[in-house]
């Protein structure tokens, strides 16, 4: 079965945890890589709430 992307346990949304999941790794990692991309580009802001929207739940 393939791997679907989905929100995963919330702490906001569950959208970097779903990533987390999607990508075997630690959800810490890709909720500092959320914040860095908000800081150096500005853009992790807007990506999280697209991705909130988007993302289908479990």
């Amino acid at each position: 079965m393939a791997k679907r992307l989905t929100k995963g346990e919330k702490k906001l949304f569950g959208v970097c945890s779903g990533l987390a999941n999607y990508f075997e790794m630690d959800p810490t990692v890709m909720r500092l890589l959320f914040v860095a991309g908000f800081l150096a580009f500005g853009t992790g802001l807007l990506l999280y709430v697209v991705m909130a929207i988007v993302m289908p739940e479990n």
